[in-house]
């Protein structure tokens, strides 16, 4: 009959056009079990416009009834849960229905579960209607059930989803409730304790490890806050509220965790790019913990696999530096292996793999653990390296420490004992037994060296006398093995009641390392690295010395030899630098093996060195020794397979009383070497008297140049460029001359020689550039017809390229000119630029971006010109003479024309101008035309001319 009833009833619903659900699978409450799981026979489903139309599980009489639950606010549609429970007993029974906030078991990984309430209401299909209770941390209603009777509740849920549903029995609930209360003050308490603890310890003390650690125990104590219930209610927010919070803390969790290992294990000590990384993740964390009040869900993901993360590489991190011998490194590794397993645990219960009662409640627990574990490490550290001191250090606690840390050793002695003591570090440091050193001042100064000794007797005397005072001297001391270590002695005296002096006490610094590193700096600066003989200022040095012993009545007059190696320039362009060095190392050798105890041998350039003959004295027996060297360098030096042979030219002179200063009688030999070079080398030549003259005429011509610059005596002169194509001026070359008011006009080769010589070139061509750019300005200015292609070229010499103030020069002078750099250009030869390529590409690149040209002089007499096109940044090459003027000698008419015309293709097919120089006839212009070529120079032009006189030519050349 039941069975019937209900056929009836789904076939009238399906009539009326109501498809009933499936059939709700219906719980016998049992009598003796406290807690049933209800989640996986709840069912869900969907409103339909803010209401929902089940068909409840059949009664005691089998009827299905069909009932209608609205929202409990109009305007939402919310889901529903559906499930049926049974009282098979003849007694009332009282249930519990619990939905808990938030589950830490099978919350998951990504977009994880991060609590919320879960039933808004809960409507019975007969019976008493539920009651809600008031509970912090799950939804919570008392229902009540007939005696055989069946209900189906429908819950309307706050969210989409119900993860967990329990029927308890509400005395077993309370006592659930109540067994976890205990455990969790027990473990806010423990988390408390350990983050002041923490704190205390950072304001104390100061070090960056305590704070880093008592931030990661305040993370983790804020996130048992919140797992606990407990800053919910003091907040007063509901369960959905706390979604960002959580998130936010576990991001809390991994960034102070990440503080911690960077600042306990000095990360930024390794290496630079860790503390790159270290920022970079600080402001990845703080952007995520504010993503978390945005996205919670996404946030919380993060975190979590932050701190997986975190921990695999943490450990590798550990274990890497660990196996260094880094301590701290060592003691933090097995509290790493527990964070490690607490983290393995953590993705069970978040997995859901282990989800039974006690299982989130040990996840906060391990948490606390390894707050603990990593506070005691942080202490255990710090206490190991003596870092934890409570309370202020008095003055001579402070002094001891200092003194500690500074490395010296302590000494002492005891006058009125007359009992040394000193630090048994020192004893150690001198390979003695402790306590070797103490006893009576005459023993222990007995280890002081023999020419220290009356010196520091004499300080001690005059402490103890005048009764103040310090001393500040070295000293050397004697070790276990005889040798003697350098110390710095600082003391001072020490008064007693009387007045008088009854210590003398102070430190010892070992300064042996010092003294030594001093030693051989001043040996170094005054001798040659390779040779190990004397450099020029010590040879210098000892010639001033033997000058002064020779002046004196009866004193020895000292013989100087110059001594050159001929075409050894030569040698070492076939040997190599290397090898040179050796032979240059045994020449030196040889030369001293000749020279006496009194005599001084030293090299003063590469290949050059000289001699102080000190034990000769007649000028035959000077002459005598000379040619001993001269042979001794002649003989074979046997190199590898072969022998390779070498003269030398060397240079007397024998001091004659008269005034002179060393490097005067040095420059006396030098000429004489000259003289000996000019006549074939390998022979020897005394000093002369003509030399002498030479040299005077020398310093006067320098003198004469200085004075015609300072004059204005040297002026630029300009050359024309042609455009022999369109037979305009297309610029010109400036070119230096000297008008002198007794000699008339100085050949370029003389005064240009002269200042390259004297050292004066670099400020002859600072001239030259100033009066070049100055006059082109001139012509922009006054000359507003002028191409903007017209330029003015300046020659460089090799000396102004290597100099480190040419840039410097051109730009304050393109700064006082402005607008002319375009219209100037420099030149350049092949060989000023391979002297220092590197130096010269730096140049002509800073060169190139100040807007001024560049061309490369003489293209095609060197070795590798076209590298130089590739290499440098040129845009004009000009083509030397050689190549321009006809010339039937030696078939070179036959041969020029073709080179000629490749130098001008390829010019074009880099997209470079290009110059031929030294056109002197008409049949030679007119092959450059027949060339294509577009720009020349030469007296078939005129011959270089005066500023104003080439302002005539272009103001007439416009004019037309």
């Amino acid at each position: 009959m039941r069975h019937l009833i209900a056929l009836a009833t789904c076939l009238a619903l399906a009539l009326l056009g109501l498809a009933p659900v499936a059939a709700v699978e219906v719980i016998t409450v049992p009598q003796d079990v406290n807690a049933v799981n209800l989640s996986d026979v709840v069912q869900l489903q969907q409103g339909s416009e803010g209401r929902v139309q089940l068909s409840t599980a059949p009664g005691e009489d089998g009827i299905i009834r069909r009932i209608e639950v609205l929202a409990s606010q109009q305007g939402t549609n919310p889901n529903w849960a559906l499930f049926a429970l049974r009282n098979d007993s003849d007694q009332q029974i009282e249930r519990l229905l619990v939905a808990p906030f938030f589950r830490l078991p099978g919350s998951g990984v990504f977009q994880p579960d991060l609590g919320n309430e879960r039933i808004t209401a809960l409507t019975p299909s007969a019976g008493i209607r539920p009651v809600r209770l008031a509970d912090s941390e799950a939804d919570v209603f008392e229902i009540t059930l007939d005696p055989g009777a069946t209900v189906t509740l429908v819950a309307e849920l706050a969210t989409g989803e119900l993860p967990e549903l329990y029927l308890w029995e509400p005395n077993a609930y309370r006592d659930y409730v109540n067994s976890f209360t205990l455990f969790r003050g027990v473990v806010l308490g423990v988390a408390s304790l350990a983050a002041v603890f923490l704190t205390i310890m950072f304001v104390v003390k100061g070090r960056g490890v305590f704070p880093a650690t008592a931030a990661f125990a305040w993370a983790v104590l804020i996130y048992l806050l919140i797992d606990f219930g407990v800053l919910g209610r003091l907040l007063g927010l509901p369960a959905g509220a706390m979604q960002p919070i959580r998130a936010a803390s576990e991001a809390g969790i991994a960034t102070t965790l990440a503080g911690f290992l960077f600042i306990y294990l000095n990360l930024h000590r390794w290496h630079l790019r860790f503390v790159h990384l270290a920022l970079g993740l600080a402001a990845l964390f703080l952007a995520l913990f504010a993503f978390a009040f945005f996205q919670p869900a996404i946030a919380a993901t993060i975190a979590r696999l932050v701190l997986v993360l975190l921990g695999v590489s943490g450990f590798f991190l550990i274990l890497l530096l660990a196996l260094r011998g880094y301590d701290r490194a060592v003691l933090l590794v097995p509290t790493w292996i527990i964070i490690i397993a607490w983290l393995f645990f953590s993705w069970l219960v978040i997995s859901g793999q282990v989800s039974n009662d006690v299982a989130q409640p040990a996840v906060g627990g391990g948490l606390v653990l390894a707050v603990m574990l990593l506070g005691f490490t942080a202490v255990q550290h710090a206490f190991s390296e003596g870092q934890v001191s409570i309370g202020t250090l008095s003055e001579v606690e402070r002094r001891a420490l200092a003194l500690t840390g500074s490395g010296d050793f302590v000494f002492d002695w005891n006058i009125e004992r007359d009992r040394v003591s000193v630090s048994d570090e020192l004893a150690t440091r001198l390979g003695e037994k402790r306590g070797a050193l103490r006893g009576s001042i005459k023993r222990w100064l007995d280890r002081v060296h023999p020419e220290d000794r009356d010196r520091f007797r004499t300080a001690f005397d005059t402490l103890v006398e005048l009764r103040r005072g310090k001393v500040s001297a070295d000293m050397r001391i004697a070790g276990h093995d005889g040798n003697y270590r350098a110390f710095r002695m600082r003391v001072k005296p020490v008064l007693g009641g009387d007045g008088q002096v009854n210590r003398i006490v102070g430190t010892l610094q070992d300064v042996t390392e010092d003294r030594a590193a001093r030693e051989r700096l001043l040996h170094d600066a005054v001798h040659d690295s390779l040779t190990g003989l004397p450099n020029r200022q010590l040879f210098l040095d000892r010639l001033d010395r033997a000058l002064e012993r020779g002046r004196t009545p009866n004193g020895v007059k000292p013989a100087v030899f110059l001594i050159d190696i001929d075409r050894f320039m030569e040698l070492e362009e076939r040997i190599g630098h290397s090898a040179a060095d050796s032979v240059l190392l045994a020449i030196s050798r040889r030369i001293a093996r000749i020279m006496r105890p009194l005599d001084t041998v030293a090299r003063i350039t590469g290949d050059q060195f000289a001699v102080v003959l000190a034990a000769e004295q007649t000028a035959g027996r000077i002459a005598e020794t000379a040619e001993q060297i001269r042979k001794s360098l002649k003989a074979p030096f046997n190199f590898g397979d072969r022998d390779l042979t070498l003269t030398a030219s060397i240079g007397i002179t024998i001091y004659d009383s008269e005034p002179a200063t060393a490097t005067e009688v040095l420059r006396d030999a030098e000429l004489a070497m000259y003289y000996a070079k000019r006549l074939g080398g390998d022979r020897i030549e005394a000093y002369r008297a003509s030399a002498r003259s030479i040299s005077a005429y020398n310093r006067t011509s320098e003198e004469d140049l200085e004075r015609g610059m300072k004059n204005g005596e040297l002026q630029v002169q300009f050359q024309p460029i042609m455009d022999i194509q369109s037979g305009k001026i297309a610029g010109a070359e400036a070119l230096m001359r000297w008008n002198h008011p007794t000699r008339g006009v100085v050949a370029p080769e003389e005064f240009i020689t002269l200042a390259e010589r004297s050292g004066q070139i670099e400020r002859l061509g600072r001239i030259a550039f100033e009066q070049a750019a100055y006059h082109t300005r001139d012509w922009v200015s006054s000359l507003p017809n002028l191409s903007e292609e017209f330029f003015v070229s300046v020659n460089l010499s090799p000396t102004q390229l290597a100099t480190e103030a040419l840039l410097n020069d051109i730009r304050t002078i393109l700064g006082q000119n402005a607008g002319i750099a375009s219209h100037l250009k420099l030149e350049l030869t092949e060989s000023q630029v391979m002297t220092n390529p590197e130096h010269s590409a730096f140049v002509l690149d800073a060169l190139h971006k100040l807007g001024i040209g560049l061309a490369l002089d003489d293209f095609g007499t060197g070795h590798s010109s076209l590298g130089y096109l590739h290499r440098f940044p040129f845009d004009t090459i000009k083509i030397p003479p050689d190549f321009v003027q006809i010339s039937a000698v030696n078939g070179a008419g036959h041969t020029q024309g073709p080179i000629m015309r490749a130098i001008i293709a390829l010019a074009n097919d880099l997209d470079l101008a290009v110059i031929a120089e030294g056109v002197e006839t008409q049949p030679e212009l007119e092959r450059l035309r027949e060339h294509n070529c577009r720009l020349a120079q030469g007296f078939v032009f005129g011959a270089a001319m005066s500023a104003s006189e080439f302002t005539k030519h272009l103001s007439a050349q416009l004019a037309r």
